[in-house]
């Protein structure tokens, strides 16, 4: 993995692809929130696949415990792995009850969760607008980078399986 916090080796709008990309092939996300008490609360969410502008969006039940979480304290984490790397992005994130995006996100992963649809009251969107996301990718196989990272074990030194990337969003 290169440290590219020290010596930038892409651009922003290629840092921005590349999330894109990384949180297209992303299934599930875990979602942090804090709590009423300052603790952590992690818990899985289906990642809705619009691509990264900055924003991502999450069907969500409200009122929930993850809402009441927002509502006090909206700063969150999202992480993601794709297979071809990991995502963090913090950020700060809110309750959407716009029906038309409610509409363009709308698929059959959400129905399940919604027996009365999309017209259930107690559909929503959490929206989380990202202000800084760090990421680690790899074009290279699972079995390679496994090989790289016990090579490295037995001879000493890191394994370059990588880029990690910090972007300010």
């Amino acid at each position: 993995m290169t440290d590219s916090e020290t010596t930038p080796t892409t651009t922003h709008a290629e840092d921005i692809a590349t999330l894109d990309k990384l949180v297209r092939a992303s299934r599930v996300a875990l979602l942090t929130t804090v709590t009423g008490s300052g603790e952590l609360h992690s818990r899985p969410l289906a990642v809705q696949d619009n691509g990264f502008d900055g924003d991502l969006y999450f069907f969500t039940q409200d009122p929930s415990p993850k809402t009441a979480n927002i509502r006090d304290n909206p700063h969150v984490n999202v992480s993601m792995e794709s297979g071809k790397g990991f995502v963090s992005i913090a950020g700060t994130a809110s309750i959407v009850r716009d029906a038309a995006k409610i509409d363009e996100l709308w698929n059959t992963h959400a129905e399940a969760w919604f027996p009365e649809g999309r017209e259930d009251p107690t559909v929503a969107l959490l929206k989380v607008e990202a202000s800084s996301a760090e990421y680690w990718a790899t074009d290279e196989p699972k079995a390679l980078t496994l090989f790289k990272v016990a090579k490295a074990a037995v001879t000493g030194g890191q394994p370059d399986v990588g880029e990690s990337h910090t972007v300010e969003l």
